[in-house]
């Protein structure tokens, strides 16, 4: 494998996110942090490597309206965004690296 990201890509590729040792249903203890901290409705978020974490889903029926997740993997981004169908057209979906992409504002 030459690049970084081409391992996660094969992992997205050939297995289900609920067949991953770190599949969660719900993130739980993520949004009880997000939570804690005060974060309002109009909070802007990023999930970096959130792949096809559920983490986003939580946040959109959270009523979160500015979520962005970043991820190595275009193909976990895809499972992710296929997951939610249309409740992920408001998402902003970033494939990078977290040192080395350039961020929206």
């Amino acid at each position: 494998m030459d690049k970084p990201y081409e391992h996660w890509e094969q992992v997205y590729q050939t297995k289900p996110a609920d067949a991953v040792s770190w599949f969660q249903e719900h993130a739980t203890r993520s949004l009880e942090i997000i939570r804690s901290i005060g974060a309002t409705s109009d909070a802007r978020i990023l999930d970096a490597g959130g792949g096809s974490s559920t983490l986003v889903d939580d946040l959109l029926t959270g009523r979160f309206k500015h979520v962005s997740v970043l991820d190595l993997s275009a193909s976990a981004l895809k499972v992710a965004r296929r997951r939610l169908g249309s409740l992920g057209r408001n998402v902003t979906w970033i494939t990078g690296d977290i040192l080395t992409v350039e961020l929206p504002e």
